[in-house]
């Protein structure tokens, strides 16, 4: 084929994704005066940030004086299992209120205190109220706000357009190939630097908050273009998706109906969370001893309820209870606010959450209780970054926002994923700018290469006959539900890993019917590497940690082995397929370990 002509656009920075993280690295590369493309897989303002409802975890101090970004960061380790990048915490804790406070510079509208300070709320895992919210649309108007500003600083957005594969030259990246949905034609992008802020690959599983577009690209295209992956096996389950009825099952119940007193009942109209509060967790988060203590007793004058403990603790806990038969009738618990707030505060603290069980599932959340079950929710883990810089082992290949790793270790707390986005996604764009100002010449790109992306992709469309990919699809959804779920074992992990290797050789041979113009079942067959390459990554590197710590729970290696603390897990493309290895987490730096073990009293005395 003549690569010449194909439609080809150079810029200095490319940034793939356009969510809160992507948003904000193209605005911090586009007011440095760089030419700067943001490519979106769907529409500008359809992105996972929006799901985010309740709120951005930043250290304020506008509801309780005595927080700060020390005790930030110490929740933040703490719930990661101490598995987070030291330096990536440190960095998110210290720099999240001046994201929080710009972004309302830029015209985000966030609730008010009594004196008109930006309001914060209590959420999991969370010693003092922290999350800056909007109601129950936090994203929604984070996305606006950066979208708003965005559009003012110059760069160029392409919409309805999948990037393929990455262009490399040598070592470095040099742009990438992407597909217009609508069209079916192919666009050659050229850059010097490529930032990915892509998400995650929730749609690799049958229940899931994630939408379709979440197919694990930027992970799968990092790891074909030679970076690694690191921590893949911590996959979170929000606690609370819809259960009822089929048709939404897995969209978000936001945290804050919990934050906002929202409490989880089972068929026995128990209260059953206070049987589930690690003894561990309650001396570490509770006010005092004698706090600790009411909430093991099961007494419910506790400040912080048990309802906002950890996410992989309240997960597992629906679970238990559904599997001893307390669940709910469509295999769930009960989140019930009605009882415990009026009407009015109902509508306006949750406007989303009242509308969407209204109108979805013909529910009142002021007169009756949700239905709500685990969800696949979000990636912990994602592309090895450097914490400063953002890059990856890839010259000019940076990533940020979900689908890099680092940040939240072995599970995250609630909040953190929407300043994760403003910090990490402006150290990304600064990097990328410092790494162009610093190239001595323009990557090139290789016709060749081009022509082998385009070829792989349209052969789907050229065979005689092939497997349809919505079934293969269906397939792997069913054997990460199945088999690399909330609770996994060696048996369920070796099965999938099994399957995916049988999988392989149908994605090789399936075939899409039609035209290439807005060809569903081309988009869905094009996706399915990505899925695959994800959700290998997910079972191996699950299987290779044998202990459950955070969001990953092995039946056959119960509890948190004191030596596994000490490994993060990297996966890498090998010569002969996926290779996965534990490589020894560097020593903490002495200051940051020595907050993280300090007591609160320790700390709000010195902050």
């Amino acid at each position: 084929m003549d690569v010449s002509e194909l439609q080809t656009v150079e810029h200095d920075i490319l940034v793939i994704g356009a969510g809160g993280a992507g948003l904000r690295a193209a605005i911090a590369t586009a007011q440095q005066g760089k030419s700067t493309a943001l490519v979106s897989k769907s529409l500008l303002g359809k992105a996972h940030t929006v799901m985010a409802e309740g709120g951005c975890a930043a250290a304020l101090g506008n509801v309780d004086s005595r927080d700060s970004w020390e005790i930030h960061f110490r929740d933040t380790m703490r719930g990661g299992k101490f598995l987070n990048q030291w330096r990536m915490a440190e960095l998110h804790a210290q720099q999240a209120p001046e994201r929080v406070r710009e972004l309302e510079e830029w015209g985000a509208v966030f609730d008010r205190t009594k004196d008109g300070l930006i309001s914060q709320r209590n959420f999991g895992g969370h010693r003092y109220p922290r999350l800056a919210h909007v109601g129950d649309r936090t994203g929604l108007e984070m996305i606006r706000t950066l979208q708003d500003h965005g559009i003012h600083q110059g760069f160029d957005a392409y919409m309805e357009c999948k990037i393929l594969a990455l262009l490399k030259d040598g070592d470095r990246i040099a742009g990438a190939v992407g597909l217009w949905r609508e069209t079916g034609r192919f666009i050659v992008f050229k850059a010097a630097a490529v930032i990915l802020a892509t998400g995650g690959g929730g749609r690799a599983w049958r229940v899931t908050s994630n939408s379709w577009e979440y197919s694990g690209d930027g992970a799968a295209m990092a790891y074909q273009a030679g970076a690694e992956l690191m921590d893949m096996e911590f996959t979170q389950f929000h606690p609370t998706g819809m259960i009822w009825p089929p048709s939404v099952r897995g969209i978000l119940v936001t945290e804050g109906v919990r934050g906002d007193g929202g409490i989880l009942l089972n068929n026995k109209n128990e209260r059953f969370m206070f049987n589930y509060i690690p003894d561990r967790f309650a001396s570490e988060t509770a006010d005092s001893e004698e706090e600790a203590n009411r909430w093991l007793e099961g007494e419910e004058g506790a400040r912080r309820p048990p309802e906002l403990l950890t996410r992989d603790v309240v997960a597992r806990s629906i679970r238990a209870e559904v599997e001893a038969g307390r669940g709910s009738p469509h295999g769930g618990a009960f989140l019930n606010i009605a009882s415990r707030r009026e009407p009015d505060f109902i509508r306006r603290k949750l406007p989303s959450m009242y509308h969407q069980f209204k109108e979805l599932a013909e529910v009142d959340i002021t007169k009756d209780p949700m239905e709500v079950g685990p969800t696949l929710h979000y990636f912990m883990g994602g592309i090895r970054v450097d914490s400063d810089s953002q890059q990856t082992l890839v010259p000019g290949l940076f990533a940020c926002g979900e689908c890099a790793a680092g940040m939240h270790g072995a599970n995250r707390l609630g909040g953190n994923s929407l300043s994760d986005l403003l910090v990490f996604g402006k150290l990304a764009g600064d990097a990328a700018v410092e790494h162009v100002d610093k190239s001595s010449s323009k990557p090139a790109t290789a016709d060749a290469e081009i022509a082998a992306v385009v070829r792989n992709a349209t052969d789907i469309l050229n065979r005689e006959d092939g497997k349809n990919p919505f079934l293969v699809h269906e397939d792997i959804q069913e054997s990460m539900q199945q088999y690399v779920g909330i609770v996994r074992s060696k048996e369920d992990l070796e099965t999938a890993i099994a399957r995916m290797q049988e999988l392989w050789d149908e994605v090789s041979r399936v075939k899409a019917h039609g035209s290439s113009q807005f060809n569903a079942g081309w988009h869905e067959a094009l996706d399915l590497p990505c899925l695959l390459i994800t959700a290998e990554a997910v079972a191996r590197a699950g299987l290779l940690r044998e202990e459950s710590r955070g969001a990953h729970t092995r039946l056959d290696f119960e509890g948190e082995r004191e030596e596994w603390g000490n490994y993060n897990i990297v996966v890498r493309k090998g010569a002969d397929g996926m290779k996965v290895e534990k490589i020894e987490r560097p020593p903490p730096p002495q200051k940051l370990a020595a907050i993280a073990q300090a007591s609160l009293e320790e700390l709000e005395k010195n902050g």
